[in-house]
C-alpha cells in the first residue's frame, strides 16, 4: 500500500508519464480506441475510469461527446487541465472503483490500458463493475480494455517476465500464481548523470472469466470481446481483450 493521496501514480509518475507512454498517443494506438468507444456512446455522456492525463478523454471530447471522469491522482489531472480542452472534462477526484460522477445516465464507461488491475483485490474489482452499473442508463455499456495473464511465459520456477529492455531503462512484471499478485517493476538510469532509480506498482491480474463473472454480480452482461480496438477475433492466442458489458434495458 501507499500513504500517497495520489496512490502510485504520484507528481513522480505524473511528470513523465506521457513520455514513458508516448507509444499509446500516437494515431495507430489511439484512434481506433477512440473510434470504438464514440460509436458506443453515441449522442449520450461518456464516463472514464481512471482518466489520468486525458489520452482518451481528450480526443473523445473532440469528437463531440459529453465526457466526464474520475480519477485518484490530483497529480494526472493537473496535466489533464492543463492541456487545450482540459478544463471542459469534469473530474471526480477519488477511487474509480467506488466514486461517483454525479449522475446516472451515462451512456458508457470505460476502463482502459490495464487500468482494473490497479484494483489490487478481487473485492475492489467487484466494487468497480458495480460503481459502473450504477452510473450507467439502461443499455449503456462498460468497456474495459487490458491483458490477458502472461503466465505462459513463466519457466518453472520462475516468477518474472521482463517486457522493457533498453540502454537506460528495464521493466519486468512478477506474479504470485496463489494469489493473483503482480506486480510492475522499473529501473531507470539517467544517462547524463549515471544516477538510478527504482519503483514498484502493484497489481492484481484478472481473466476474463472472471470479468464476466463480476459483471453478472453487477447486473451487467458481456455483449462482445474483442482481441483489440479494431475489433479482431478473441483467440487463445490473444494476450489483450477489449471487453463490452450491457446494462438491461
Amino acid at each position: 500500500m501507499t500513504d500517497d493521496p495520489d496512490g502510485y501514480f504520484d507528481e513522480h509518475i505524473a511528470a513523465d508519464y506521457d513520455r514513458s507512454s508516448a507509444r499509446m498517443f500516437t494515431p495507430e494506438a489511439l484512434d481506433p480506441t477512440v473510434d470504438f468507444l464514440a460509436e458506443l456512446a453515441g449522442a449520450g455522456p461518456a464516463l472514464e475510469f481512471a482518466v489520468g492525463t486525458g489520452r482518451v478523454a481528450l480526443p473523445l471530447a473532440a469528437r463531440g461527446v459529453d465526457v466526464h471522469g474520475i480519477d485518484l491522482s490530483k497529480a494526472m489531472v493537473e496535466r489533464l487541465r492543463a492541456k487545450p480542452g482540459g478544463d471542459g472534462i469534469p473530474v471526480t477526484i477519488g477511487d474509480f472503483a467506488t466514486a461517483r460522477a454525479g449522475r446516472a445516465d451515462f451512456a458508457l464507461a470505460y476502463l482502459v490500458f490495464n487500468t482494473v488491475m490497479n484494483l489490487t483485490s478481487q473485492d475492489a474489482q467487484v466494487d468497480c463493475f458495480r460503481n459502473a452499473a450504477a452510473q450507467l442508463a439502461p443499455g449503456g455499456c462498460f468497456v474495459i480494455e487490458t491483458s490477458v495473464p502472461d503466465l505462459r511465459r513463466l519457466p518453472y520456477g520462475q516468477e518474472a517476465v521482463p517486457f522493457e529492455v533498453s540502454e537506460n531503462r528495464w521493466a519486468f512484471d512478477r506474479y504470485d500464481v496463489a494469489t493473483q499478485a503482480m506486480s510492475s517493476n522499473y529501473v531507470e538510469v539517467d544517462p547524463g548523470t549515471g544516477k538510478g532509480s527504482c519503483w514498484t506498482i502493484p497489481f492484481r491480474y484478472v481473466w476474463p472469466a472472471e470479468l464476466d463473472l463480476m459483471a453478472r454480480i453487477a447486473g451487467l452482461r458481456l455483449r462482445e470481446r474483442w482481441d483489440g480496438w479494431t475489433r479482431e477475433p478473441f483467440t487463445g492466442e490473444s494476450r489483450q481483450h477489449v471487453s463490452v458489458w450491457e446494462k438491461p434495458v
